[in-house]
């Protein structure tokens, strides 16, 4: 893994300084080695460690001696483990990092990912490709990292940090929370969890925040096989799905159920503003979808709200009588008419009753030209709502 993490920093762009620590080299991929930490003679601010768990520990007092001020520990085997020796090394690390605090990203992890500042602190060099955005993910599985990672690049989602705090042993959610919501390249923060040590100190970080930046969550081990696999995998306690779904509402966390779920709410918040209320309008080409939507709305908690009279007036204008008028709007009648489709659009998004729009839109050759006229429309519109 040393190498791979190796190319991924070489690779990625940082700027800084990386320095190999190999005693058995004098060179690694073009990069002067150094023996030790202790015989490197400046300052360093992070250490990436890939090494067998039984040797993590002297090095974690040689990070202390030097003054390193935080650590990425990527190897596994600690209370992960069925082992009594994984359980003593994981208390042994905390005790010698915890007084001084230092912070420490793993054990048990992928690594970290800081797009905006060309750190690929990770084994997997190609997640350097992943664009720039305002999603700061944090999971506490390396395989849901790479998973929603590859989707990213495929879809062309951009993150601002990505970090696997797998074993925890001193950075949790709550403070990973704590810090994204001070970062100023992230706007939603997006979770993969299968359990917390401390739900209380997630919950009063979340709320302590009021609603700052968006949380969006997707908790696995809700059944009882699940919750056995987490324990192993990264020494958690999943507990019951009820109780985690009644502590992200305390706190305001958006429980998701899929990781698609949690790539495509994350993606929405990034770009779209956050509505001031959930109050909706459906525009829809067609009643049957906007009949469908209308339900879902509806059962999400989402008021259908009535247009205001001049709204009203404009709408009446451009459909005739035939068409779903009122919300949800049937625009049927307008969709070969991009002139009515964006005068529409535009009535509804200064109506001040409507926070956010559900646009649902089907396009073909006859009525291809509408796409330039609303995107036209979108991006020069004042009224700033999510659509």
């Amino acid at each position: 893994l040393g190498f791979h993490v190796m190319k991924s920093l070489t690779k990625g762009g940082f700027p800084g300084k990386i320095i190999p620590i190999n005693p058995g080299s004098k060179e690694i991929m073009g990069l002067k080695t150094f023996p030790s930490i202790a015989g490197f003679p400046y300052e360093i601010d992070l250490a990436i460690v890939v090494l067998p768990a039984k040797m993590v520990p002297a090095i974690f007092e040689e990070c202390l001696t030097k003054g390193v001020k935080g650590i990425v520990l990527i190897t596994a085997g600690f209370k992960e483990i069925d082992d009594p020796i994984g359980a003593d090394l994981h208390e042994e690390l905390a005790k010698i990092v915890n007084k001084p605090h230092v912070p420490v990203i793993g054990p048990n992890t992928f690594g970290m990912i800081n797009l905006h500042g060309h750190l690929n602190a990770s084994f997997t060099p190609e997640f350097s490709l992943l664009q720039k955005g305002g999603i700061g993910l944090v999971s506490q599985s390396g395989g849901m990292c790479h998973l929603i990672s590859f989707m990213a690049l495929r879809d062309g989602i951009g993150f601002s940090k990505i970090v696997g705090i797998g074993n925890r042993l001193n950075v949790d959610f709550a403070q990973m929370v704590d810090y994204l919501m001070q970062d100023p390249d992230t706007n939603v923060i997006a979770i993969y969890m299968e359990g917390v040590d401390n739900p209380k100190k997630l919950i009063d970080t979340a709320k302590s925040h009021g609603g700052k930046k968006p949380i969006i969550a997707y908790k696995t081990g809700l059944g009882d096989i699940g919750n056995r696999a987490s324990r192993s995998h990264t020494g958690s306690i999943a507990g019951r799905g009820e109780i985690y779904a009644g502590a992200f509402r305390q706190a305001g966390i958006l429980g998701l159920n899929s990781v698609e779920d949690l790539l495509d709410t994350a993606k929405a918040l990034d770009v779209s503003p956050i509505p001031n209320a959930p109050r909706v309008a459906i525009l829809s080409s067609q009643a049957g979808p906007g009949i469908a939507a209308a339900d879902i709305c509806q059962m999400s908690d989402l008021t259908i709200v009535s247009f205001n009279e001049e709204t009203q007036k404009r709408i009446n204008e451009i459909l005739p009588p035939l068409a779903l008028r009122t919300n949800p709007v049937d625009m049927g009648p307008a969709w070969y008419n991009s002139e009515a489709l964006v005068g529409i659009l535009d009535a509804v998004m200064q109506d001040e009753n409507v926070e956010g729009i559900l646009l649902f839109m089907m396009f073909a050759s006859a009525n291809v030209d509408s796409i330039k006229s609303l995107s036209f429309l979108l991006k020069n519109m004042k009224q700033k709502k999510p659509l």
